[in-house]
């Protein structure tokens, strides 16, 4: 894949979508036997040298449920993906987030990416919130 176009064909063929916008997509991926759905948001982003990236993003719990250490060392753990920060309804919350570049990206890769990065977010939301699906 080598545009934003691509990718939202590609998105739109296996999910519906709650936000379809210029460079940004959301919709709610199901995590495979729970019956619990994780929002992904997917964005194009230019790095600082001009090449394009496509970030995967899901919220997982409110910032003041994790603590610095607990998320440095959930990073360092992982494979696919790694936790930041970003606003929901303007509370800070922790994210799982990876970015692939264009040049290696295809429809297997996002796949993964995408399932990867909701099932990961999903079992930290539920160990954080007790079981709540937030997102």
């Amino acid at each position: 894949m080598d545009t934003f176009a691509e990718v939202r064909n590609h998105i739109m063929q296996s999910y519906a979508l709650t936000i379809d916008e210029h460079f940004i997509l959301s919709f709610d991926c199901p995590i495979e036997d729970s019956g619990r759905l994780q929002s992904i948001f997917l964005a194009e982003l230019k790095t600082g040298d001009g090449r394009r990236v496509l970030r995967v993003e899901t919220p997982v719990a409110p910032l003041a449920d994790f603590d610095a250490e607990k998320c440095l060392r959930i990073n360092q753990m992982q494979r696919v993906g790694y936790l930041a920060v970003g606003d929901l309804d303007s509370t800070p919350y922790i994210k799982m987030c990876e970015n692939l570049p264009y040049a290696f990206l295809g429809e297997q890769e996002l796949d993964y990416a995408i399932h990867h990065v909701a099932r990961s977010a999903d079992q930290m939301e539920q160990s954080l919130e007790h079981g709540k699906d937030l997102s």
